[in-house]
């Protein structure tokens, strides 16, 4: 009985172990990887095969080798993220002890508190129902029209009160020397 499933097995292999691997190489994009994963499909079929435990020969070997194939590509990913960290880990201990980078100098950090401090004091002096509106909009990520419904006023109203909570935070941007929200 072991002999006809060898044969079975046989005939399997004849018939698709091409197939297969051009299968497997468009997934992996290597053709030496094509033929480990199917040589390692055929090895697994075998086991089942010799225990006369398959239905669909041919589809359980497709299967057995796209799952195996993922398997090698999520390695191979988990890899390289690995070895993507060490490099930036190793990259880091060449700079400078202490230095910091450009965008956190204390001049920028300075300037930064400023207009921070400068937009707080625009948004407070907002009317009420404007600075509701900018503040759903931008804390919360409200849309117009959830802010709309929310404060019971219309879409239009909405865009009016943002455009000129805006226009507000724009105006404290410039007084303190920067040109972006």
């Amino acid at each position: 009985m072991a002999l006809s499933k060898k044969s079975m097995l046989e005939k399997l292999f004849d018939s698709h172990a091409t197939g297969l691997v051009r299968y497997l190489t468009r997934k992996m994009k290597s053709a030496e990887d094509a033929e480990d994963i199917a040589q390692n499909a055929f090895i697994r079929i075998q086991k089942l095969a010799e225990a006369g435990e398959l239905e669909n020969p041919k589809a359980y070997l497709y299967q057995t080798a796209s799952n195996l194939a993922i398997d090698q590509i999520r390695r191979e990913k988990l890899h390289s993220n690995y070895l993507q960290g060490e490099v930036t880990r190793q990259l880091a201990d060449y700079e400078v002890p202490g230095a910091m980078p450009d965008y956190c100098t204390p001049e920028r950090l300075l300037a930064a508190k400023q207009q921070l401090n400068e937009m707080e004091r625009a948004i407070g002096k907002l009317p009420l129902k404007c600075r509701q509106a900018f503040l759903l909009h931008r804390l919360k990520g409200l849309s117009y029209a959830e802010i709309a419904q929310d404060m019971g006023i219309s879409v239009s109203s909405v865009e009016k009160y943002i455009l000129q909570a805006l226009k507000a935070c724009r105006k404290a941007l410039e007084r303190v020397g920067a040109s972006e929200i």
